[in-house]
């Protein structure tokens, strides 16, 4: 049953003030603890309304009588060896989402889901073995940053400084939750949008509509073959947003400006390694001035394929590097903890089936979700850096 209690993480700021002001107006409290609660809560990241101690013991009983906290539960915290942390998270209805934090010399990245599963199908990722759950709500999706925050602070990680949109899900088939926390966590607890990355594998409305956004957030599109037939069999969405159709939609969001562009591009042993479509990989980065990844493939349960042999990567790069292309190799991270996205909830998932439990797959009611339908669950990595393969 839903709660009927307003979810304060799931609220922009604007909005958040609002309802604040409009509960402390009808207790006749003064207006100033708007900005206590908003300190407890964007500053502090405070689990529950209890923490909030500078308020009335009879405020804080109000708040919470209206309303709700959302706070994930850490079921499995695995911690690899390169320092790469991936939590599970338990959500009030029992459903199991994931994220990453990975740690480099400069930067701590966070990378988040944005739903429960995924309903997309793409043959290369594990997200999808365990099928589609239901979309997360704006508030579970901040509610990870905040858990993740405090972790990272109480275990000497330091600050995130960087978002990513590639756990669990297609972020832009969820896109009313998208967008709300997209402005909860640039507005609200003061993460810059050029430090947040949103990944899609291609649903074109959702890339235009966050080209009309002010904000600069960047977009990672999860491309893995520069030709539409061989998309096709990698990616579903390719047949109904077509490659051409994506470029397009692509060029539209370069032209909005400073919104950088990544293509992932997974390199599959004799799937879409073949040299001829490197040259295919730079047409399509340079019309767009796209930067790349090339992202060795990870094995995932019920499929036999490899990773591209490491000459093949190189000759790939090589190729890139000679258009001008801005590229990268991905080194492995976290693969000693199965960091790459949907693998440790698979297993979970795995195990809840054997036990008689039930894996939903559940109608697709939410509008997004139908317009996006056949897109990927993405592949869980930062594009800026590290590789959780």
């Amino acid at each position: 049953m839903p709660d009927p209690k307003t979810d304060l993480l799931s609220l922009p700021p604007d909005e958040f003030e609002a309802a604040l002001g409009d509960h402390f107006a009808a207790r006749n409290q003064p207006a100033y603890r708007i900005e206590q609660v908003r300190k407890w809560v964007f500053d502090e990241c405070v689990s529950n309304v209890g923490e909030m101690t500078n308020l009335p013991v009879a405020e804080r009983e109000a708040l919470s009588a209206a309303f709700s906290f959302v706070k994930p539960i850490a079921d499995t915290v695995s911690r690899s060896k390169d320092g790469t942390v991936k939590h599970l998270w338990k959500l009030a209805d029992g459903e199991l989402v994931e994220s990453v934090l990975i740690p480099t010399t400069d930067r701590l990245t966070l990378c988040i889901s944005s739903q429960a599963g995924c309903a997309m199908g793409c043959t290369f990722c594990a997200t999808g073995w365990a099928g589609f759950q239901r979309q997360l709500t704006s508030g579970e999706i901040v509610a990870q940053y905040r858990a993740s925050r405090r972790w990272a602070l109480e275990h000497d990680y330091g600050r995130i400084s960087n978002i990513v949109y590639m756990g669990m899900g297609e972020p832009l088939s969820n896109r009313r939750a998208l967008h709300s926390s997209l402005t909860i966590l640039n507005e609200g607890y003061g993460v810059g949008a050029r430090r947040i990355t949103v990944s899609t594998v291609g649903v074109v409305p959702g890339i235009l509509e966050l080209a009309g956004r002010k904000e600069q957030f960047r977009l990672a599109v999860s491309l893995h073959a520069p030709e539409s037939e061989l998309r096709s069999q990698l990616i579903p969405l390719e047949n109904r947003h077509p490659l051409e159709e994506l470029m397009d939609a692509l060029v539209r969001f370069d032209r909005a400006g400073g919104r950088r562009i990544t293509f992932e591009y997974t390199m599959i042993r004799g799937i879409n390694d073949a040299p001829r479509l490197a040259s295919g990989l730079a047409d399509l980065a340079s019309s767009v001035d796209a930067f790349v990844n090339l992202i060795p493939f990870n094995p995932i349960p019920y499929q036999d394929w490899k990773a591209s042999r490491g000459e093949r990567i190189e000759e790939f790069r090589s190729v890139l590097e000679a258009r001008g292309i801005s590229v990268a190799v991905r080194v492995p991270r976290g693969r000693d903890i199965d960091a790459a996205c949907g693998q440790l909830r698979a297993t979970r998932v795995d195990a809840n089936a054997a036990k008689g439990c039930k894996n939903a797959s559940g109608p697709l009611d939410d509008p997004d979700m139908r317009e996006g339908l056949g897109a990927s669950a993405n592949s869980g990595e930062d594009p800026t850096e590290a590789n959780l393969t």
